[in-house]
Parts: structure tokens; C-alpha cells; sequence
């Protein structure tokens, strides 16, 4: 019998075996990891042997972790990352080298925005495309090109790339396909049913939910073929092709750089993850119903949101998704000071995270795309007054209130 996504999370560690009988599998604090024998100890370390070399490379709790995210994506391994971003900056520095080249949506996190400035520093070549429209991204491609990199749905300006025809295109170039998927979350979409290569998360949003961990994964889907790959190096093209590729991103991206989840971390999102379809669910219907009834205010402008039929991509989004998620933004009328009118709030949380079970809000501008410049956010329809809004799992009426009586104190109409 095949259970639900929920019930398969909720069981997992009891099911896969825990020390002592708990139901979840303890917190791992130890560093390092002792066999009987130097031939047992050489073939964990050369990946001949499952287990553990050193905790930098993961322990038991982080890899308890790891097997809950190959159930809820469907994947053939996972490694996990302290954080989102060294998940994804693992995965470019252990696959790209010098003279590769890299198409990535243009519509980008601003952090993910400051990762690929530095990788062209090093010498790969990196061109933005519209991932709303397949052939943009195809005009783009090369013969060197090794890796194409979109997000389900853009942070913040809500895009949502064209995820079934990129994959395709990928998929005929043998090109590694990398999607990520946090705002999305496996309760609302797998990648794998795009053909994409690998998926990387930010843990520290949905899957987790209550913003007290920090963490990062990378998914492999099983689905590309890593003997056409050239850049996978000699020591890890052992064993089954399938895994040279995440081998290589545990070696040069993990150990290399040394970006390790925290086993409290890793516990604390493992037993979120129990509960991600529960909050997810609540936290995208509250969000669907904020967005109309923004849309309907006369002191707002616009609000971008997948769910919305004035959305580019809304009907896109209505045949991949299963909802539409947590995450919108918006923009006041003119002279409305969106500064202002962000103090007014009273219930919703000004901070700069996502997916919490909070509502927070942010202005962007001024924060997170402030280092970028007005040019390239312009380039990311990211506009001076847009304000990002991550929508919590409050009850509603409570939400619409305020920002019902923020509207009235900075704009009464």
C-alpha cells in the first residue's frame, strides 16, 4: 500500500528503524565515527560502504533528514546544507568549472542574484534570460553550456517559469536542469515531473515552517545521465553512474566548503515537515484570499500572485500547481509611502524571511535588492515601492483587518 505524502513523512524514522524505540530519530551530536576495522573505515570514506566519515559531511540525524526529502520529492539522494543558499552554491562550484556557461532565469532571489556575479568572477560564463518563455532560454544556449537554473515561482516578483518546456529542452541537450523549488514545496509541485536534474531548498521556508532552523538541500531526481556529464571528475566516476553527481556535489560542494546542517537544525525541520502539508495548505488558501481582496482595494495599484486571473502566468501556474503559494507582492497607488504604511501594520511581522507561519512583510528596494542597484532591479520588475508579503497561516479575518486599518491610516479612501 502506498500512503500519503503526510502519513509516509509522519512514519518515516519509525518505519526506517529508531535507536531506543522513539518515534524520531535523535539529535546526533557527535563529530566523529569510529569502525571496527581500517578496511571498513577506508570503504566508508572511498563510498564503497554506506556510513558516516566525519560530521561535516552529514551524521544520523541529518541523514534521517535526508531520507524524509528523497520521500516528499521522489528523489534517488539528497544532501543537506546549513543554509538554502549553500545548497545551491554547492551545486554550482562542485558541477560548473571555467569556460562553462550558465542560463538562469532572470527573475532571481537577490542573494542567488550575488552568487552568479561571483561565479562569473571565476570564470563561468552566465547569461539572464526571461524563464517565463522556453525560447528565451533555448536563444540562449551554447555549446558550452552545462547547467540551466530557474525558480518555480520568481522571489519576489511571483513569475513562474515555463518548467515543463525548459525541461524538455534540457532533457533533449543533455543539459543538467536544476530547479528550485522553495516556494513551491513538494506539497505543491515536484520538479521531477518537469524532467528536472536536481531540485534545491531552502529549508528554512516551507518545508520547515517556523523559522527556528536554517537549513538547505539538494535533490537529485535520478533522471539525468551523468556519464554524459564532462565535468564529473575521475574519483567519483566509481560505482553507479546515477550517484557520481550528487557524490561530487557531498565532496566539492559539502566537505570542500564545509556549509553543514546542524543536527538540531536538521531535527527541528525533519519534525516541521511533518505538518508542511497541513500549513502550506492554510498558508496558500489565506493567500489567495489576501490577494483578492488587495486587488480589490482602491489604495492599492497591482498585486502580483499566481492565483490571480490578471497574473501573466495564471493559467500556467492553475494546470502545474496544486495551489498557488504562500508569497505575493504588491504596490500602493502614487503617493502612498509604502514605508509608512508598513509601520501601520499591527498583526504582520516586518522581517525578511518566507514561508513562515507568520505573516511578514518587507519593502524591497530598501532591503534585500537595495545592494543590486535601480537598473538590474528594474530588469527584475522588482519596482522602488514593491512591497514582498509572506502569508502565514492567522486566521484571515484577522489579516484582512489589518490591513484593512493600515490602508485607512496611510490612505483613507
Amino acid at each position: 500500500m502506498k500512503y500519503g505524502i503526510t502519513t509516509r513523512i509522519l512514519h518515516a524514522d519509525r518505519i526506517g528503524g529508531v535507536e531506543h524505540g522513539a518515534a524520531h530519530k535523535p539529535i546526533h551530536t557527535g563529530v566523529a565515527f569510529a569502525y571496527r576495522t581500517s578496511q571498513e573505515l577506508a570503504a566508508v570514506f572511498q563510498g564503497e560502504k554506506a556510513g558516516f566519515a566525519y560530521a561535516r559531511q552529514g551524521n544520523p540525524t541529518t541523514g534521517a533528514l535526508e531520507a524524509k526529502l528523497n520521500l516528499l520529492e521522489e528523489a534517488r539522494g539528497t544532501a543537506c546544507f546549513g543554509s538554502g543558499m549553500a545548497a545551491l552554491g554547492a551545486t554550482f562550484v562542485a558541477l560548473l568549472r571555467a569556460g562553462d556557461h550558465l542560463v538562469s532565469s532572470q527573475f532571481l532571489f537577490g542573494n542567488t542574484n550575488s552568487m552568479l556575479q561571483t561565479l562569473q568572477s571565476l570564470g563561468v560564463e552566465v547569461s539572464l534570460v526571461d524563464a517565463t518563455d522556453a525560447m528565451a532560454v533555448e536563444r540562449a544556449l551554447r555549446p558550452q553550456t552545462r547547467m540551466v537554473f530557474v525558480e518555480t515561482i520568481a522571489n519576489p516578483g511571483t513569475q513562474v517559469a515555463d518548467l515543463e518546456a525548459i525541461g524538455k529542452l534540457c532533457a533533449q541537450r543533455g543539459i543538467v536542469y536544476v530547479v528550485d523549488s522553495t516556494l513551491t514545496t513538494p506539497a505543491l509541485f515536484r520538479p521531477r515531473e518537469v524532467q528536472a536534474s536536481l531540485v534545491v531548498h531552502s529549508l528554512s521556508k516551507g518545508i520547515s515552517g517556523h523559522g527556528d532552523a536554517l537549513g538547505g538541500a539538494v535533490c537529485d531526481t535520478g533522471l539525468f545521465d551523468w556519464t554524459r556529464f564532462p565535468n564529473i571528475l575521475e574519483p567519483y566516476q566509481k560505482g553507479d553512474p546515477a550517484s557520481w553527481g550528487l557524490q561530487q556535489i557531498r565532496k566539492k560542494g559539502l566537505r570542500d566548503f564545509g556549509g553543514t546542517l546542524r543536527a538540531d537544525d536538521a531535527h527541528r525541520i525533519a519534525v516541521g515537515a511533518e505538518t508542511m502539508l497541513l500549513r502550506v495548505e492554510r498558508a496558500c488558501s489565506n493567500a489567495l484570499e489576501l490577494a483578492q481582496w488587495l486587488e480589490d482595494q482602491p489604495q492599492v495599484e497591482r498585486v502580483l500572485y499566481p492565483g490571480l486571473p490578471s497574473h501573466p502566468q495564471h493559467e500556467r501556474a492553475q494546470s502545474m500547481f496544486r495551489a498557488y503559494g504562500p508569497l505575493m507582492s504588491f504596490e500602493l497607488r502614487g503617493g502612498i509611502d509604502p514605508l509608512e504604511f508598513l509601520d501601520s501594520l499591527r498583526l504582520v511581522i516586518l522581517s525578511s524571511h518566507l514561508a513562515d507561519n507568520r505573516t511578514l512583510a518587507i519593502p524591497l528596494a530598501a532591503t534585500i535588492y537595495h545592494e543590486m542597484g535601480a537598473q538590474r532591479r528594474a530588469s527584475m520588475g522588482v519596482s522602488e515601492g514593491l512591497i514582498r508579503l509572506s502569508v502565514g497561516i492567522e486566521n484571515i479575518e484577522d489579516l484582512r483587518n489589518d490591513f484593512a486599518q493600515a490602508l485607512h491610516s496611510v490612505n483613507p479612501a
